[in-house]
């Protein structure tokens, strides 16, 4: 019964080959936007999530927003490191000024003040020669650790160590070079060049420090660390605000931006994935075009069937089995093209991305909903209608 019904399908879809084709184009154009828009929203989402986990661990970090006065010192940082709870703790003080390695002028780098520990707290490593010492720091050494980037754009090799350049006009020698990293959601250190903080305060006249990380002891003492650093911060800025603390300072740890952007990238995938579901229902009204279509073409077929006997349930099942036909070819066709275009988008978007199972099983289930709700009106209506009415239709 079933068996024939099936048979009976497949020979109506041929027989009106370019309707159906397009019909089942429908279909095939909703499940590939929603695969792959899908897969792409969950791709930047772990693309997201690898990078803030780059960033290093047990993350926290602090930003100091005072225009005017900035009461965050070397010596508080120093006492605040003494915590059981914090592991490093490093100061960060961005730098203007021109690099020079002979005659070339090296302006796509960022040159940044920092601290023997800063190495530890952001798991970089260092690919040749070593990284800022603390008494690089107490002598302010005119030294420096740069990225493989700069180090290939201003000397032509990674194998930079004993190389000079000029920063402002002073002469920094390059003592480490760091490994490659890529791009992280903090950004690259391949083209960093990081020199100790106490020489980046001299050259930029200043004694403040505009941020700086905190690596806690453990995951378990995240928690912890921060409320040590938000003690030293609404301490050191007691009497310089009149209102609120929180107005001179940012503290954040690497859950919470975690938690916050796969949030947002979760959101995004959900929207992505509703306005692909939208087109899908598109497809599903072509499916009820069709069988409406068809019915009506075929009103003298189902005339013919009902007087020699079929039941109603028959002519019933024989349209919504059609529907069904349309909707799963249009669904497998449309998962196939989604898994080969998410191949080759991935490097071009430069993201992992694969088609999830439960994606793929989720796309094909809603075609198959799809076929069986907007195909049924039009089966419905195939099924009640009466024979000699049928048989006598011009159409």
């Amino acid at each position: 019964m079933i068996f024939q019904s099936f048979k009976m399908a497949l020979k109506a879809i041929a027989g009106n080959k370019m309707r159906s084709f397009l019909t089942i184009l429908g279909v095939v154009i909703g499940v590939l936007a929603i695969v792959v828009l899908v897969s792409i929203g969950q791709g930047a989402n772990s693309s997201v999530t690898a990078s803030i986990e780059g960033m290093g661990t047990n993350l926290i970090s602090a930003t100091i927003n005072a225009r005017r006065t900035n009461p965050v010192t070397a010596d508080g940082l120093n006492e605040l490191a003494e915590n059981e709870a914090i592991a490093y703790i490093a100061p960060l003080t961005n730098v203007s000024g021109t690099v020079k390695a002979g005659v070339n002028t090296y302006d796509d780098g960022t040159v940044q003040g920092t601290a023997p520990g800063y190495e530890h707290i952001r798991n970089w490593a260092v690919a040749e020669g070593r990284f800022l010492t603390q008494p690089d720091v107490d002598n302010r050494s005119f030294v420096a650790v740069i990225g493989a980037e700069a180090a290939s754009e201003m000397y032509g090799t990674t194998h930079a160590v004993g190389e000079t350049f000029t920063l402002s006009g002073y002469t920094m020698t390059v003592v480490g070079v760091l490994k490659a990293n890529g791009e992280s959601a903090s950004g690259s250190n391949d083209n960093q060049i990081l020199i100790p903080y106490t020489l980046a305060q001299r050259l930029s006249n200043s004694t403040g420090i505009s941020s700086f990380y905190v690596s806690a002891a453990s995951s378990d003492q995240v928690t912890q660390a921060q409320a040590a650093v938000e003690a030293y911060l609404e301490k050191a800025f007691e009497g310089y605000n009149t209102r609120s603390f929180g107005t001179q300072y940012s503290v954040y740890n690497q859950t919470e931006l975690l938690s916050t952007l796969s949030d947002t990238t979760a959101a995004l995938s959900l929207m992505l994935g509703g306005i692909a579901g939208i087109s899908l229902l598109v497809g599903g009204i072509g499916i009820m075009n069709i069988m409406l279509v068809s019915v009506s073409e075929r009103t003298r077929e189902i005339g013919i069937r009902k007087a020699i006997g079929a039941a109603r349930g028959n002519i019933l099942m024989q349209f919504l089995i059609e529907a069904l036909v349309v909707s799963l070819m249009g669904g497998l066709l449309g998962l196939a093209l989604s898994v080969g275009l998410v191949k080759i988008l991935g490097p071009l978007l430069d993201m992992t991305l694969t088609v999830p199972i439960n994606v793929a099983w989720m796309a094909i289930g809603f075609s198959v909903l799809i076929g069986v709700v907007f195909g049924l009106y039009p089966a419905n209506k195939a099924s009640k209608l009466k024979p000699i009415e049928a048989l006598h239709y011009e159409g």
